[in-house]
């Protein structure tokens, strides 16, 4: 399951995911992959991707800039180098997976031993791009648990794992793809059209009727697999004809994430800080706010229940004693 050294064959993603072939190819050129998919104009996506064929990102949803393609394409020493880096960069996306279906921890000697090799000089690049990859296209966070002896684990973005609902065997998680949906939602006023989702979907190489090899057929994803598990509501259009449909929030969306959690990710995505959308990073704020009264009212509640709860068992063990 776990790539080796040298090996250009991996077989983590299941055969019916893929669509063409039983194994993703890794390109023997890559290029540099700072960016990730977004709602880019000028991005596009490539799959399939041979030693021969065009410059291709690592993975899915990264994408090559200028200095990075120029970078992959020399054929110098320092270039050579860059590019085993680049496959370094590949193998430990495969192996951090690899790890959080196995729901294991991940430590630094391992990762040194298993994945980085020869290659300890350039460890801490290898493990910042990998992790930017998890994040931005799986929705995990690599957090370090135990500083002294390196130890992480893998958090999902969502509060509850929406990939435990929607999964019943090893797959790859989506929550990468459904803190996107949510992202294009809130920044289009909490509602939606289907056609402007699409439009984002396709930038980031998703297609209705088309599989891919990371998220499968994303039409039944979002319209039914999310709104079933109440991540997302997909509805009609009031008095539309033709029909057409938008996209909201789900319930579970609500309590499971937060307008600033999104806001985040999606600002990360371009590259920006939340701030630079300063109407959404202030609905955001408000958002913040209104559920920190909510918790503190749903706390003060508790509390004076238990008040009231001890205060009867007190007066009825002192009626006990008297009787």
């Amino acid at each position: 399951v776990i790539p080796t050294e040298g090996s250009h064959h991996f077989v983590l993603f299941p055969p019916a995911a893929t669509g063409t072939s039983s194994s993703l190819q890794v390109p023997g050129k890559v290029c540099s992959t700072t960016t990730v998919a977004a709602s880019v104009s000028d991005a596009k996506f490539s799959e399939g991707a041979t030693d021969q064929g065009k410059e291709t990102s690592l993975i899915a949803w990264s994408y090559c800039n200028p200095q990075g393609l120029q970078r992959a394409t020399s054929t110098s020493t320092e270039s050579i180098q860059r590019g085993n880096i680049d496959e370094k960069v590949v193998i430990m996306v495969y192996y951090l997976l690899y790890k959080y279906n196995m729901k294991e921890f991940i430590s630094k000697a391992e990762m040194l031993r298993e994945v980085i090799q020869m290659y300890r000089n350039h460890y801490l690049e290898i493990l910042q791009r990998a992790a930017e990859h998890m994040e931005m296209i799986f929705g995990l966070d690599l957090k370090e648990v135990d500083p002294y002896r390196h130890i992480y684990i893998l958090v999902n973005k969502m509060e509850v794992s929406c990939d435990a609902r929607l999964l019943n065997r090893i797959e790859i998680p989506k929550t990468g793809l459904l803190m996107a949906v949510l992202g294009v939602i809130f920044m289009h006023g909490n509602c939606v059209s289907e056609e402007r989702v699409w439009q984002t979907l396709n930038v980031m190489g998703l297609f209705s009727g088309r599989k891919h090899f990371i998220f499968g057929e994303p039409k039944k994803l979002i319209t039914k697999d999310l709104v079933q598990q109440k991540y997302l509501v997909y509805r009609q259009v009031a008095n539309s004809d033709p029909p057409c449909y938008e996209f909201l929030w789900g319930s579970r969306a609500h309590a499971e994430t937060t307008k600033m959690k999104v806001l985040e990710f999606t600002a990360k995505i371009h590259n920006m800080v939340p701030t630079a959308f300063p109407s959404l990073y202030e609905e955001a704020l408000r958002d913040e706010e209104e559920r920190a009264q909510a918790r503190a009212l749903a706390k003060a509640r508790v509390a004076a229940l238990a008040k009231a709860r001890s205060s009867a068992i007190a007066k009825s063990s002192s009626r006990s004693k008297r009787v």
